[in-house]
């Protein structure tokens, strides 16, 4: 009676084998769902990437801005501008409506982050105009 009985060895290895077969399973299953959340945080890193190689470009962000400013439609109009270290202010008390239509519609085609941005309608072909754009 001091040996052991073949067949309860036999089951105790099947008992072994299925269990493990069950915790693999498992480990499978976190295994997928890991892997789809690494993709999705991939995804958002090459996205967070590209937004910031977009918005921190600051000597780009100053040259559109001064390119903008300097045209002649925009430079008629008396635009009171305050640079700053991390911003720039552009402000107009009276400006006309068509100015101020080219030069939101050059402002809001590109890339800049725009802080504050106060438009109030004066007239029928006047407004005044307040904005912050930050770098």
């Amino acid at each position: 009676m001091n040996q052991i009985n073949p067949l309860h060895i036999g089951g105790l290895l099947i008992v072994i084998i299925a269990f493990l077969l069950f915790s693999l399973s498992g480990v499978k299953e976190e295994l997928s769902e890991a892997k789809s959340e690494f993709l999705v945080s991939e995804t958002l890193a090459i996205d967070l990437h590209t937004l910031q190689s977009v918005y921190s470009d600051k000597k780009k962000i100053r040259s559109n801005i001064n390119r903008i400013l300097s045209q002649s439609s925009i430079k008629a109009t008396k635009l009171s501008v305050k640079r700053e270290k991390k911003f720039i202010k552009i402000s107009a008390k009276n400006i006309d409506t068509l100015a101020l239509n080219t030069l939101m519609g050059k402002i809001l085609n590109d890339s800049f982050n725009i802080s504050m941005l106060k438009i109030k309608k004066l007239s029928e072909t006047k407004a005044s105009l307040e904005m912050e754009i930050k770098w």
